[in-house]
């Protein structure tokens, strides 16, 4: 990944975690990305901008978000005046949880936080008001209680209300799966063959179906028209162009399947709130360490 760090982290073999609970006055780390999952909270950072994945955000007061293995991710900026920003991000292995362990039904609910957190998870304040002088103290544990209070904060994240997945499904290569053989053989083609010319006529023969019946049938089953799942795969796509080459943006469109210029910068900036240029630029113009 280009003007993207790859973070090698503290973490050694040996540790299940770490904690870093730190005020400053400023946000200085590029854009990064690691293996090790990440629970970030910020406060007195109202107006810094955070970038995960093909997300961009303004913060509020109060953040809490977990980010999964792998996610490019950072946070810039702030328009408080306070200059003491809090941070406590804590770190940890992604086989810290063994499978076979994460497969007990004791397990299910951190095991699907987990899983979800391959397009980062932000929580609603309520739950960062709960669980805020948890982690302030996990730093002040250690041992046997330490991991135990680690795994009881994952487990009170993992039932927690009003969570946001931020990063889109296709940014991810998240496999889409709404339990129907056909939609997935659909999903399947659109993202084998997004830089390609696809009509809704294609994808019909290709799940044997009339044209009107898996309009009404995709729809029904995603939520999404055929020509918006098949946008929303194609743009994740984009995201990645914009951020690991060099490509103009009209070669960034043509390259993943839209044939027109000025269509593919509405859509862009419809989804992500700014243009392809902007969005490029919120990556190129950070630091990076060789």
């Amino acid at each position: 990944m280009s003007n993207i760090y790859h973070e090698i982290t503290p973490l050694t073999p040996n540790d299940c975690f770490m904690v870093f609970d730190r005020h400053k006055s400023e946000f200085d780390f590029p854009i990064h990305f690691h293996e090790e999952f990440e629970l970030n909270f910020i406060e007195n950072a109202k107006g810094a901008k955070r970038i995960v994945g093909d997300n961009i955000e303004i913060i509020e007061e109060l953040e809490l978000v977990l980010v999964g293995s792998n996610i490019p991710h950072s946070w810039s900026g702030c328009e408080s005046q306070k200059k003491d920003i809090h941070e406590i991000t804590i770190q940890f292995h992604k086989d810290l949880f063994d499978e076979k362990f994460l497969q007990r039904n004791q397990l299910s609910f951190i095991r699907s936080l987990l899983e979800r957190s391959a397009r980062a998870i932000s929580f609603s304040n309520e739950t960062i008001l709960q669980i805020r002088p948890r982690l302030a103290s996990l730093s002040q544990k250690s041992g046997f209680d330490s991991v135990m209070e680690l795994i009881s904060i994952l487990h009170d994240l993992s039932v927690s209300n009003n969570t946001r997945l931020l990063t889109s499904s296709s940014f991810v290569d998240e496999n889409v799966n709404f339990n129907s053989r056909r939609i997935e053989k659909a999903f399947d083609y659109m993202r084998t063959n997004y830089d390609k010319d696809i009509s809704l006529a294609d994808i019909s023969k290709i799940v044997n179906m009339a044209e009107v019946s898996f309009s009404r049938f995709i729809k029904k089953r995603t939520g999404k028209t055929f020509i918006d799942s098949l946008n929303d795969i194609r743009l994740g796509h984009t995201t990645r162009f914009l951020i690991d080459t060099t490509y103009t943006i009209a070669e960034v469109s043509f390259k993943c399947g839209f044939n027109n210029l000025s269509y593919f910068n509405r859509i862009f900036k419809k989804k992500y709130a700014c243009t392809p240029k902007e969005f490029r630029e919120n990556y190129a113009g950070t630091k990076t360490y060789v």
